[in-house]
């Protein structure tokens, strides 16, 4: 099946966003260290951006954590493909995240990290699909609220593709 992209918001969009956000936590985290954990690999792009913004000192480690595979819709099953590298313990962590979308993978990945005692935990996300919450995420900060469309660009991706796009897009499949 062929499909192409619709552009939903533009680069100038994203980046004037991302922007508001850094500056936000920046103030929210004044005095202190956050430790971003990435969620790859669609979060590294929003990641690198969202860093470059953020004034106080910052400490990164990822994660890979899949629910996706090649369908378009979550599947449900969350498996940590890469866990992170160092300790969170006493730690002011900053999860960073392309989307949520049905809240199942974060909930999960949220409750483990907690578990490792961190001396606080957020969620950051660019893009949030509310009217597709199966599982009630609390997001501290987001980029754009979205209606229920499958998206790419910005580190989204399509089946490992569109990922480089500069914008976030909607994916149309043709007939």
């Amino acid at each position: 099946m062929a499909e192409h992209v619709e552009v939903l918001l533009t680069e100038a969009e994203v980046d004037a966003r991302i922007q508001e956000i850094g500056e936000q936590i920046s103030r929210d985290y004044q005095g202190r260290q956050v430790h971003l954990i990435c969620v790859l690999k669609g979060g590294s792009f929003f990641l690198c951006e969202l860093a470059k913004r953020i004034s106080v000192p910052v400490s990164l480690d990822f994660m890979s954590v899949s629910s996706y595979g090649s369908d378009t819709k979550s599947s449900g099953v969350v498996k940590i493909v890469k866990d992170l590298d160092e300790s969170i313990k006493g730690k002011d962590v900053l999860v960073v995240e392309d989307i949520v979308d049905s809240g199942r993978t974060l909930s999960y990945l949220l409750e483990m990290l907690q578990d490792r005692g961190p001396a606080s935990l957020r969620l950051c996300t660019l893009l949030d699909k509310p009217e597709r919450r199966v599982v009630d995420v609390k997001v501290d900060y987001t980029g754009f609220q979205i209606s229920d469309e499958f998206v790419v660009g910005y580190g989204l991706d399509y089946d490992q593709r569109y990922r480089n796009l500069p914008y976030i897009g909607i994916v149309k499949f043709d007939s």
